[in-house]
């Protein structure tokens, strides 16, 4: 009896050490089995005392008078599966008819507090099916991105959500996207992560950083083009739109329209075309708009527009070319003058880290998802990296970047630079690297992001 006492008294002590020092590991080893157990033997309670239950159906009451048997008590929706995760568990419901997937999103708090969960999410997969998605710890406290992640064209993982998946950003499904974040609220480490997540793709990578370069050129031997001024800037933007009429003018040779060949396959963008013709995907990361919208002069106001025009015309044009725009900023509102607002309305993809004031969110989030302003104001500043992503069909998130520092990323790009494809259009705005610097082993990464 003494030896199991002591056991016991071993396993909590353990089990309470790793829930406060290794959460993850918690989870895996005693939370996912508690969580489950307790799920499954409260939820008919549960459900009924969120007003999650619908009364019995009439035949069944009549047959139960018919038989003077007890009469049914309200049914709960119906599980369909209970699967745990790596951060939580993901409970699937057959709705019961008179239900709304708007009735679980408004108990989820309720929900969140009687199955002692973290946190839960609810989502509807389609017509009368709902996945639940519950948190068995702050996912978000300590990033730790998955071992694996889905590999599809164009698409990069660069965060965590708070339910526990994983944030990809999709350049064919959103293919210009705007980053907004004051100053330590953790954009640059989102950028990081964006550009190390693109490096080892077939993709050419085009910096514009006006801040002398002191972000984005320490990765310069992964990008195809680099400026660093606004006159740079204004030519390196004419070169790609140049080189966007030059895809669109091949696209049309291209198209194969005719009788005999199916709607599917007649070409209408570069990912249409044979992989032997396909031009080279661009992506254009500008650091901080305000350096290229602001003006003093007469002289400055002229190089502004013509900035902000082509700026325009890529977002407007750019997704069958091939040219995807990453624009970041601390602000992005309509005192940047004119053609802000027409270049904000293109950019479908909105992340928003730490921000000064409501304007500031109202800016990323009120045209689209206006319930996500809130919460972008309500991020603390302690918390840097933590951010809202938000989309045009007015759904938002809370994610995180795991933290990647500088020479991390540097190592990245270095280590990938032979896969930086030579773009005759933007030869002139190559950077220069000199040769290959030997990789520099990096400090391990602090599991909070900078």
């Amino acid at each position: 009896m003494t030896a199991f006492t002591v056991a016991l008294v071993l396993v909590v002590a353990a089990a309470g050490l790793l829930r406060w020092r290794r959460p993850a590991w918690y989870w895996l080893a005693f939370g996912v089995t508690l969580a489950a157990l307790r799920v499954l033997v409260r939820y008919r309670s549960v459900m009924d005392a969120c007003g999650l239950t619908v009364p019995p159906a009439r035949w069944r009451l009549a047959l139960a008078r018919a038989t003077n048997q007890p009469i049914p008590e309200p049914r709960p929706p119906r599980i369909r599966r209970l699967r745990p995760t790596r951060t939580g568990l993901v409970l699937r419901l057959k709705l019961r008819p008179g239900q709304d997937v708007f009735d679980i999103a408004a108990a989820s708090d309720r929900l969140r507090h009687s199955f002692s969960m973290f946190g839960v999410t609810s989502r509807e997969v389609r017509s009368g099916v709902v996945e639940v998605r519950m948190t068995g710890y702050d996912v978000l406290k300590r990033v730790q991105m998955p071992a694996e992640t889905e590999a599809l064209p164009m698409r990069v993982p660069v965060a965590l959500r708070e339910d526990g998946s994983v944030h990809y950003r999709d350049y064919r499904a959103m293919p210009h996207a705007l980053t907004l974040g004051a100053t330590e609220s953790g954009k640059s480490v989102y950028q990081r992560n964006l550009v190390a997540g693109l490096a080892p793709l077939d993709v050419a990578l085009v910096g514009i950083d006006c801040k002398q370069g002191v972000e984005l050129f320490p990765l310069a031997r992964r990008f195809s083009a680099l400026a660093d001024s606004p006159d740079t800037v204004a030519e390196l933007l004419d070169a790609l739109v140049a080189r966007m009429a030059d895809v669109y003018r091949l696209i049309r040779t291209q198209q194969r329209i005719t009788v005999d060949v199916p709607d599917a396959e007649i070409a209408a963008d570069i990912w249409d075309l044979p992989d032997e013709l396909r031009p080279t995907p661009v992506v254009v990361l500008v650091d901080e708009v305000a350096k290229l919208a602001l003006y003093a002069t007469k002289e400055e106001e002229k190089r502004r527009d013509r900035i902000i025009t082509a700026l325009v015309r890529l977002a407007q044009l750019g997704r069958a070319a091939g040219i995807y725009l990453e624009i970041c900023g601390q602000r992005f509102g309509s005192e940047l003058g004119k053609g802000i607002t027409m270049l904000r309305a293109q950019l479908t993809g909105r992340t928003a880290h730490r921000l000064n004031d409501e304007t500031s969110a109202n800016m990323a989030f009120g045209d689209i998802a206006p319930d996500a302003v809130l919460a972008a104001i309500q991020i603390p500043a302690e918390l840097r990296g933590l951010a809202i992503a938000g989309d045009a069909s007015g759904g938002w998130h809370r994610i995180r970047a795991p933290h990647t520092s500088l020479r991390q990323a540097v190592n990245l790009c270095n280590r990938y630079a032979d896969r930086t494809p030579d773009l005759p259009e933007l030869a002139p705005f190559r950077p220069t690297t000199g040769t290959a610097t030997e990789l520099v082993p990096s400090a391990k990464a602090s599991p909070a992001t900078a």
